[in-house]
C-alpha cells in the first residue's frame, strides 16, 4: 500500500509542477520541474560561479537546501550573513538588506506558484519581493510542490492560512497570527503581511528561472 501511495504522490505532483512550469514558460519566465531536491539543488548550483556576489531572500525552503553554505564552497561570496542581532534594529536592518538587490545571483522562493503561472507573494520589508523583480543579474525562484495553488484567489488563501502565521511564528513576531496560526488582517505595528505582489509575467529586465520541486519544501 505504502509503494501505491507513494507512486500515486509522485504523479499527482509531477503532474502539477509541469502544469504549472509550462504555464510559467508561457508567461515568459524560464521554468523547470524536477521530482526531488537533489536534482534540483544540483540544477541551480550550476548557475553559482566562484568569485560572483550571491544574494538571498528570506526563504525556509533554501534553509531546507543548505544552498547558503553550498554557495559558499563554490567560492562565491554572499551579499550579506544576517545574525539574530541584525533584527534588533530594523532601521539598519532594511539598510543591510539593500546590498541583496543588486547581486550577480539572487535565491528566492515564492509564497505562492499557481497553476496558470503566477508567482504570488506578501512581504514585509520589500527586500524579497523588489529582488525578485528587478536588479539582480539573474534571479532563481525555488518553491516546493506545497507552494502550487490552482488561482491566485488559493494563492492568497494559502498564505493567509499558511505562509505568513508560520513566518510571523519563525520570526517571533507579536503579532495575532503568531499566536492565533491564520491571517485576521492586523494592524498590529509588528505586522509583517505590507507588500502583495504578484508576477504574472516574468518582468522586462530581470532573468528569472523558477524551480519547481516535487517535495514539500518549507512554508
Amino acid at each position: 500500500m505504502t509503494a501505491i501511495i507513494d507512486e500515486v504522490t509522485a504523479w499527482h505532483n509531477r503532474t502539477n509542477g509541469t502544469t504549472a512550469v509550462e504555464a510559467l514558460r508561457k508567461n515568459g519566465f524560464d521554468a523547470v520541474y524536477f521530482d526531488s531536491r537533489a536534482e534540483a539543488v544540483d540544477y541551480m548550483l550550476g548557475f553559482v560561479s566562484s568569485g560572483m556576489t550571491v544574494g538571498f531572500g528570506g526563504s525556509m525552503t533554501l534553509v531546507e537546501l543548505n544552498m547558503a553554505d553550498l554557495v559558499k564552497q563554490k567560492g562565491a561570496q554572499l551579499a550579506l550573513e544576517l545574525t539574530p542581532a541584525d533584527y534588533e534594529d530594523f532601521d539598519a536592518l532594511g539598510r543591510t538588506l539593500k546590498k541583496t538587490v543588486q547581486t550577480d545571483l539572487y535565491f528566492t522562493s515564492s509564497n505562492a506558484v499557481t497553476l496558470d503561472g503566477a508567482l504570488v507573494n506578501i512581504d514585509g520589508g520589500g527586500n524579497r519581493v523588489t529582488a525578485m523583480m528587478y536588479g539582480p543579474e539573474k534571479v532563481i525562484v525555488a518553491a516546493g510542490i506545497n507552494k502550487i495553488c490552482r488561482d491566485e484567489a488559493a494563492a492568497w488563501e494559502r498564505i493567509r492560512m499558511i505562509a505568513a502565521p508560520k513566518n510571523a511564528r519563525r520570526l517571533n513576531m507579536p503579532t495575532p497570527c503568531a499566536e492565533t496560526g491564520i491571517c485576521v488582517n492586523c494592524k498590529h505595528p509588528a505586522r509583517i503581511c505590507r507588500l502583495y505582489t504578484v508576477m504574472r509575467c516574468k518582468p522586462f529586465f530581470t532573468d528569472v528561472t523558477v524551480v519547481i520541486i516535487g517535495e514539500t519544501l518549507g512554508f
